[in-house]
């Protein structure tokens, strides 16, 4: 069988994505869209620089191209960017290089911003209509923003541009290229007429970004946070960043949760807002309450026309307002959402919701209901809301419960071992108003071991049993203890038995385990793209903030089926996303990954990834499972949260996802209520198996850590990880040497692990993996997928059969067969056994041409290390090389890239300088 994938296609749905995500926060005079042939200048170093994805693992794809923001209005035809302003740009950036900086969480915030004076404005504005001041920002993994100029605020610089532009310019259009939120006071203090958040739109983001500035494409994109008037505002701004214990204590009023109920005064812009160019008028519609089913269900319509000047979409929100009772609830919660398609002016569409009360329902961790460790709807009057925004609603309709309803029964598990002050809601009967009071969380005793040794009993006779896959058992049946230990690690980073520079392998990595017919999978990041550090190209999509602003779940799953078969063509089978923890604070760094502070939205679109990537046949791992809510002290951190605050807020995304066939997790680094996540047993088994039917993989972040119940964390713990059902522990540089000595085999010899514990994560692995492309490609039966409408590049095909050498104190790789033109690289692999530093080296030669500039770019999974440069050598080989300041990981994949034509290559060398063994 073979499948197309259409790279054209593949464009064109992400830069919709991009355009449908871009949130239009102020367009006074209606200065956007821009008018055809308008004269616009750009200022703002960014237009240079675009920032397609934030930083670490979740951005790290190769591309062959980034079109930025300038470059799409110029490629529109529809305006004129004024070219004399670029040059001054150009210029100066030719002594204000771009930093880079020195890599994983070492990136800067932003970048040096070229002074803007008043006159340069004057004279631009001058001879242009509108100014474009884009500002950009990045953060990521291991790196948060921080409450400084450059990352929350602006930079005294970029005020300075906006203050002079504004004043300079009738027109002035400010445009954000981050991947989150930052402050927007200054909107307040200048004249600037407009306002639109772009976020991080991947290789296409300024195609996506051109579409809405010039009216291709109407934005319809909403806030998927709230804006707040100050950092200090947001509830979780006292503990966030804590390197211990981070107490979450505004327990369930995170975002809007809290704003709504008692803050409305200190928000600048509202969850679910976004302006349009065109106007819609919302109408309600039938309204129906049914209480005869098996949960109360509520079934109406609401009607949006367009009564604008243009085309343009809508999006629906439908909130509800419940009552207090004893629990204690939000102002207001998002219950659903719809987005209309593409009205013309004067048209209109009837969008029609039903859900049950499960979709409001409230967790009761202290048995004040009467129903303790129950999701409840509490007796009383539920009003409905729908609008454009939280705050533009109208009410559609009520319903009233005569009595309190348990809608499920869960599972005692994961509460907080030591007692906390949370935030609670009480109503003032005299006020009518809602205010904060601190309550009380007690602390539960240790529970994990007992939770674990009570469900012993489950796994007796696990080979017999009768409602397994026999097929699975049958294969189980024939592994040794020692690749029972084995099938539990996953190997990496760079495995040769997977796709070259991917994050891990695992299953088959053994010859004994592919013998007996279990396939050796392959994993790698995401989730803004396929990571692989060998240099192979792939499409870098837009991150997570722009996805779910689109409030368009169709369109971001029709976007993962073409990333789906994208991994189908490398021979992945697992993307390591959708990162889909909450935005619990704004400076959080990963929150580019993740979508919304909202948890219904949140599993929304991990459902509708997941979804996209299943109809090519692989699949998502959704991560980080759960509580990582910061990157400062993610290792180390203690997230002490109450059970409700996990049941409402924190949990549901994964829940949501799960029950709509997400099939692999990947838990987080940290500790939540003093247990690390990875040897969870009451998240991992309790939680996610048990209460939520999951029957997928659980895989660890990689080289995580877990501890006993009442001990210190410590790496390779495999031994509780697999008392908890975690699967696999990632990554060993070989599975099955155990070269870093965990303690499974001492462990299970020591009668402190259970084989059948082994054997319960070997038959999650091994039914996984029968379903996936892994096996297919095993008995070689896996589909074949050809790209078209995709520009070659010097990286097609270099990739596809790496060569890897064994070295052990030195290694010499004849190179005289290389082709080295210009715009050629070539690619190959090394092993090492050991963690000893190494120098590397390039014996070539060149003309006669003493001031020839020959560059050969030399990158070490996918990071570029060195440029060595040969000068005319007059046909002499001569030797160039570096020496490491790291040990080399076990696998490598070095990548020499040839930016000139001239050089004959003789020989690669590495030779060990110092042993670390």
């Amino acid at each position: 069988m073979t499948k197309i994938l259409d790279w054209k296609k593949y464009t064109e749905v992400a830069r919709r994505v991009v355009a449908e995500g871009c949130v239009l926060l102020e367009n006074k005079d209606n200065v956007l869209p821009l008018k055809k042939g308008c004269k616009v200048a750009v200022f703002g170093r960014i237009q240079h620089n675009y920032y397609k994805s934030g930083t670490g693992s979740g951005g790290m794809v190769n591309v062959t191209e980034v079109t930025g923001i300038t470059d799409g209005l110029k490629n529109s035809g529809l305006v004129k960017v004024d070219t004399e302003l670029e040059k001054i740009y150009l210029e100066w950036e030719k002594e204000n290089p771009f930093e880079v900086g020195i890599g994983w969480g070492q990136e800067p915030w932003c970048q040096k911003e070229m002074p803007v004076t008043l006159e340069l404005a004057e004279e631009c504005a001058r001879r242009n209509d509108v100014a474009l001041i884009i500002i950009g920002r990045t953060a990521g993994e291991d790196k948060d923003n921080l409450e400084t100029e450059g990352s929350w605020y602006l930079t005294s610089l970029e005020k300075e541009m906006i203050k002079n532009v504004s004043t300079a310019f009738e027109k002035t259009v400010v445009v954000f290229n981050t991947g989150n939120i930052v402050d927007m006071n200054f909107v307040k203090e200048y004249n600037v007429k407009s306002v639109l958040y772009t976020w991080q739109g991947g290789m296409v983001g300024g195609l996506g970004v051109s579409d809405i500035l010039t009216g291709k494409e109407n934005p319809s994109g909403k806030l998927t946070d709230t804006i707040a008037s100050s950092i200090k505002d947001y509830p979780s701004s006292s503990n966030f960043g804590s390197l211990k214990d981070n107490v979450y204590a505004e327990d369930i009023y995170v975002g809007y949760r809290y704003f709504e109920s008692a803050s409305k005064d200190k928000v600048l812009y509202p969850f679910g807002y976004g302006l349009s160019y065109t106007n819609f008028k919302v109408t309600a519609g039938d309204f129906e309450f049914d209480n005869g089913g098996n949960l109360p269900s509520v079934k109406f319509d609401v009607t949006v026309k367009n009564t604008g000047s243009c085309s343009g979409k809508e999006v629906i929100q439908i909130y509800v307002k419940q009552p207090q009772g004893k629990l204690g609830k939000p102002a207001l919660v998002l219950a659903d959402f719809k987005k209309t398609a593409l009205l013309k002016k004067g048209k209109k569409a009837k969008l029609k919701f039903e859900f049950d009360i499960s979709r409001i329902r409230s967790f009761d961790d202290t048995g004040i209901t009467g129903n303790i460790d129950c999701f409840v709807c509490e007796e009383g009057l539920y009003e409905i809301f729908a609008g454009n925004s939280i705050r533009n609603l109208s009410k559609i309709g009520d319903f009233t419960l005569s009595e309190t309803i348990v809608i499920e029964k869960v599972s005692d598990s994961l509460k907080p071992v030591t007692s906390f002050e949370r935030m609670a809601a009480a109503y003032d009967e005299s006020t009518k108003q809602l205010n904060f009071i601190k309550q009380k969380v007690e602390a539960s005793s240790p529970y994990q071991n007992k939770h674990r040794n009570d469900n012993l009993s489950e796994l007796d006779n696990f080979l017999e049993r009768k409602n397994l896959n026999q097929d699975v058992l049958a294969v189980l049946k024939t592994l040794t203890d020692e690749e029972l230990s084995c099938i539990v690690r996953g190997e990496g980073m760079g495995s040769p038995k997977v796709t070259a520079g991917t994050a891990a392998a695992f299953g088959g990595v053994s010859k004994s385990m592919n013998d007996k017919g279990i396939p050796c999978c392959c994993c790698t990041d995401g989730p803004s793209g396929i990571r692989m550090d060998s240099g192979s190209q792939a499409f870098s999509l837009p991150n997570g903030t722009s996805q779910a602003c689109t409030f368009n779940p169709d369109l971001v799953k029709e976007l993962y089926s073409f990333t789906g078969w994208e991994m189908v063509y490398n021979k992945i089978d697992i993307l390591l996303g959708p990162g889909i923890n909450l935005r619990r604070h704004p400076l959080n760094g990963r929150n580019f990954e993740y979508f919304s502070e909202d948890p219904y939205v949140t599993g929304i679109f991990a459902s509708a990834i997941i979804e996209g990537l299943h109809s090519a046949g692989v699949t998502g791992s959704l991560k980080h499972f759960c509580c990582n809510n910061q990157e400062t002290g993610r290792w180390v951190s203690n997230s002490v949260v109450s059970a409700r605050a996990l049941r409402e807020i924190y949990l549901p995304g994964f829940e949501m996802a799960v029950k709509n066939g997400a099939d692999v997790i990947m838990t987080s680094y940290g500790s939540v209520n003093s247990m690390w996540t990875s040897g969870n047993y009451d998240l991992v088994t309790q939680i996610l198996r048990k209460d939520w039917g999951f029957t997928g993989i659980v895989m660890t972040d990689w080289w995580a850590m877990s501890n006993d119940e009442g001990k210190e964390p410590v790496r390779f713990n495999v031994a509780q990880n697999v008392r908890a059902q975690n699967d696999l522990y990632m990554v060993v540089p070989d599975a099955a040497e155990n070269a870093h000595n965990d303690n499974t085999l001492t462990a299970l010899q020591a009668g402190e692990l259970s084989r059948n514990e082994l054997l319960r994560c070997a038959y999650n692995t091994v039914s996984f993996l029968k379903k996936s492309h892994a096996q297919s490609r095993l008995e070689n039966r896996d589909v074949k997928v050809v790209i078209k409408n995709r520009k070659k590049t010097a990286m097609d095909g270099a990739t596809d059969k790496i060569v890897y050498y064994d070295t052990v104190d030195g290694l010499s790789i004849p190179l005289d067969h290389v082709d080295t033109s210009r715009g050629k690289s070539y690619s190959f692999g090394i092993v090492t056994k050991d963690q000893s530093l190494y120098r590397i080296e390039l014996v070539g030669k060149t003309g006669d041409n003493d001031l020839a500039q020959v560059n050969v770019s030399v990158s070490y999974n996918g990071v570029n290390i060195a440029v060595l440069c040969w000068n005319g050598t007059h046909g002499a080989y001569e030797t160039k090389g570096l020496s490491m300041d790291r040990p080399l990981n076990r696998n490598v994949v070095v990548n020499l890239y040839f930016a000139q034509s001239g050089l004959t290559l003789k020989e690669f060398k590495i030779t060990k300088i110092k042993d670390n063994n």
